[in-house]
């Protein structure tokens, strides 16, 4: 068993996926969903049916991690399994856009639930409190493995603990309370397909943790077991709370209340239970959002790292073994910071929910790419089922969505397109396997 195994237990496999989803996404999408969607039940069945599509694709993770036990998640998986110019382009969107994006989306979400908690907070500069929270997490997890692990572990147990027991008293006022919120009406929208599409991709984005493990499965000990088994559970205890989540979000206030607002969160405890209630909820949701920060912080610069290894990006991103990859933990940092400074948040939602989707699909395809060229049937009795579920329903949801808002399209166009060009003007020439793969298709 290597040192690093020890770190990366079955629990810190789920804390991973849990603290990677559990962020921004599942306090603030319901309202702007609700917004589009104009009915209670419409949102509800959206976080639903994304889950169930983000189990299926945990599933299909497991099965790639059966047969590539490498760190780097789709970069890995694309470079062996496709083309090394698919894998570039998988790790230059994680590198402009994933990780750094989302990293960037839960900061802005985080400051605004701490500007809201405490008004004083409003006088302190745009983005200066993302901006720090960002570089805190890069600089805890840049100092030890051991000790970013332990960390983000703890800050998971700690916001389960709180946001169960917040669910069930919040649960006990709702079903209690005369007359019941949910004869509030709706103001009435009709149902649009491709609104309920967006809808489905700003929800996987909440979804998006469920492959978090496999950006470190080469630093885990029984990989091909443990590796799938934290992301199937990480996902299910994932959707349990979305939907506990957002159900009482959805019902614990007017719905005037909260169409269009990202606070969400704030705005249903002051309805249930007044300050001290809005300030139990602030502080969950301010450890929510830091356990999605710190669990990308860990998982992202693996990516970067691993292309660095491969020479798809210069030596200096690699990761020395036992150490934390320093210098691609910098890097993601100064990204995330950038796009905190540009971005806003719905934009960051929408454009996020789209990147990631396909990312993950095309990462999800190589399944059958496998089977296809090389005979290697993936030992699972949930193949092909579990990826064709995936990979239909997330490629559906994302061209619906981007009929809808097409700008989220066109968006990705410049960024693939960069990868694209780097690939062709210098990897191409310089990249190689590396010595130490773990490959076995």
């Amino acid at each position: 068993m290597t040192k690093h195994s020890r770190l990366f237990s079955t629990w810190s496999l789920v804390a991973l996926v849990v603290g990677n989803a559990v962020g921004a996404g599942i306090y603030t999408t319901s309202g702007f969903a609700l917004a589009d969607l104009g009915s209670r039940e419409w949102v509800l069945f959206g976080w639903f049916v994304a889950g169930l599509v983000a189990i299926a694709g945990a599933m299909s993770y497991g099965m790639l991690v059966r047969h590539i036990t490498e760190s780097g998640g789709e970069y890995v998986f694309l470079s062996r399994a496709i083309h090394p110019l698919a894998g570039f382009i998988a790790g230059w969107v994680s590198l402009l856009a994933g990780f750094p994006g989302a990293i960037a989306f839960a900061a802005l979400a985080f400051e605004a639930y701490l500007s809201s908690a405490w008004p004083w907070l409003q006088q302190v500069p745009a983005t200066a409190t993302a901006i720090a929270v960002t570089v805190c997490a890069g600089l805890l997890h840049g100092f030890r493995v051991r000790t970013g692990v332990q960390s983000h572990q703890n800050l998971v147990l700690l916001m389960l603990i709180i946001l169960v027991l917040l669910v069930v008293a919040a649960t006990f006022v709702i079903t209690l309370r005369t007359p019941p919120i949910s004869v509030l009406p709706v103001a009435p929208v009709q149902f649009n397909l491709y609104a309920f599409a967006g809808t489905l991709v700003w929800i996987s984005l909440s979804y998006s943790g469920f492959n978090a493990a496999a950006y470190v499965a080469g630093e885990v000990d029984h990989a091909r077991d443990a590796v799938p088994r934290g992301m199937v559970l990480g996902t299910v205890v994932t959707m349990v709370l979305c939907l506990a989540v957002n159900w009482v979000l959805l019902y614990g206030a007017d719905a005037s209340l909260i169409q269009g607002r990202a606070e969400i969160a704030a705005v249903v405890a002051d309805s249930l239970g007044g300050r001290t209630a809005r300030q139990l909820v602030q502080l969950v949701v301010a450890i929510s959002l830091l356990t999605s920060i710190t669990a990308m912080a860990l998982a992202g610069p693996r990516v970067y790292a691993k292309m660095a290894e491969d020479g798809a990006l210069p030596a200096v991103f690699k990761q020395r073994l036992g150490h934390p990859p320093r210098t691609s933990i910098a890097l993601q940092v100064v990204i995330s910071v950038l796009l905190i400074s540009l971005s806003d948040l719905r934009g960051l939602m929408s454009y996020l929910g789209f990147t990631l989707s396909l990312c993950l699909a095309l990462a999800v395809s190589s399944l059958f790419v496998i089977h296809w060229r090389r005979g290697l049937r993936p030992a699972s009795a949930w193949y092909p089922l579990a990826p064709l579920v995936f990979v239909v329903c997330t490629v559906s949801f994302a061209m619906l969505s981007s009929i809808h808002q097409p700008m989220q399209a066109l968006a990705l166009v410049p960024v693939c397109g960069l990868g694209a060009l780097a690939y062709y003007g210098s990897v191409r020439h310089t990249r190689r396997r590396s010595p130490q793969s773990k490959t076995e298709i």
